[in-house]
């Protein structure tokens, strides 16, 4: 079954929200080979006490799984939010054929915000981006979360795996 991008970028949405729900930042992201989902991934940091464990991580881990190879040559990843740093040498180390990202990230995004890294001539591997898919849509997503978050005194969180009742 062919399904548009638009299609993935809302499963990557509705992963966004497993996040949210969990106190994490919402961000959602999906592996896709041949027009089937290979992998699915959340923001996870907080709960998991994983600093890596950023939603395009995540995905990439459950596709390299589902596949069982960490080359992922003919996929495509689809992120609700524009790849970090350490989000984009996964992406590239991995093999991902191209990004289709939401929002931009005007802090640590690394394809259009702070800099463009997959440009870059030094890397073996050259990744074919695409921003901005339902960006209103991701961006929107974002902001709710953030908002309802105002106030709260987040210095006080630690991970769940550590949480102990005082």
């Amino acid at each position: 079954m062919s399904h548009k991008p638009e299609y993935f970028m809302h499963r990557a949405i509705e992963l966004a929200q497993q996040a949210a729900d969990q106190g994490e930042v919402p961000i959602g992201a999906v592996v896709v080979l041949d027009g089937e989902i290979v992998g699915r991934g959340w923001n996870q940091p907080i709960t998991g006490c994983d600093p890596s464990a950023h939603a395009e991580i995540m995905a990439l881990r459950d596709a390299g799984q589902t596949l069982q190879n960490y080359r992922l040559n003919e996929c495509d990843l689809y992120v609700t939010v524009e790849p970090c740093t350490m989000c984009a040498g996964a992406i590239i180390h991995s093999r991902i054929r191209k990004v289709y990202y939401g929002a931009a990230e005007a802090k640590t995004g690394v394809n259009e915000s702070i800099c463009n890294l997959f440009a870059q001539p030094w890397y073996n591997h050259k990744v074919a981006i695409e921003g901005g898919l339902l960006a209103g849509r991701c961006r929107q997503q974002l902001k709710q979360f953030f908002a309802l978050r105002r106030g709260k005194d987040e210095s006080k969180e630690g991970c769940s795996k550590n949480t102990q009742e005082q």
